[in-house]
């Protein structure tokens, strides 16, 4: 079963790959915009590490509204509304337990990045991090119907999710700042698409050996 403690695991990994990933991101970010997303997403998850280490320990519900207030409040580009509904939504599936069953999981994060979506109102091919994200959340969706097996679900939803990453290279980009680019957004790797997948890998990579009962 997965429970608090490897959830505050999942979010401090990924404040360290926020972190080590910002030069990258933000790099990607200034071939399509401002240039400072990976600045945007270290600020946002060091503050869920911040906020994190003064709180007692949660149940896994708490931590995901904590993670989405915190970045919510840390965060005033458009990408924190994002992820705090993400969160907020995740955490509306799972309230109130302590532990978490594959199902329990699989729900999590259909809710996140059905959140994200919906929140965002941007489509697979706009060139954002719902190119990431729905392929991610369709494949989830589909594996663990067939299989009942959480994790190796979810290795097949990060798979989706990386080739919709790169599918973003060969796009125009449709939103934002960016979608003033026109063609010259060709050839580019969306950087928002990036830290969605950073994320998902993250939460891949911080499972418990075994999540079944």
């Amino acid at each position: 079963m997965y429970n608090a403690a490897n959830f505050r695991d999942f979010l401090n990994n990924v404040t360290e790959t926020m972190e080590r990933e910002k030069d990258y991101l933000c790099e990607l970010d200034r071939k399509l915009g401002d240039g400072d997303h990976g600045v945007t997403m270290s600020i946002g998850w060091q503050a869920i590490k911040k906020e994190l280490a003064q709180q007692e320990e949660l149940d896994c519900s708490k931590l995901a509204v904590l993670a989405g207030k915190t970045f919510l409040e840390a965060v005033g580009s458009s990408v924190g509304p994002l992820y705090a509904t993400g969160f907020l939504r995740g955490a509306k599936v799972i309230k109130g337990k302590e532990t978490l069953s594959d199902a329990d999981l699989t729900a999590f994060w259909l809710a996140f990045m059905g959140g994200v979506k919906e929140r965002g109102q941007a489509e697979v091919g706009d060139k954002t991090m719902i190119d990431t994200l729905e392929p991610a959340r369709i494949a989830l969706e589909h594996a663990f119907l067939e299989t009942g097996n959480f994790e190796e679900a979810f290795r097949v939803a990060v798979v989706a999710a990386e080739a919709g990453m790169i599918s973003t290279i060969d796009l125009l980009s449709k939103r934002g700042r960016s979608s003033r680019l026109g063609d010259r957004s060709l050839g580019n790797q969306d950087p928002g698409a990036t830290s969605a997948y950073l994320i998902l890998m993250d939460f891949l990579v911080s499972l418990p050996e075994r999540v079944l009962d």
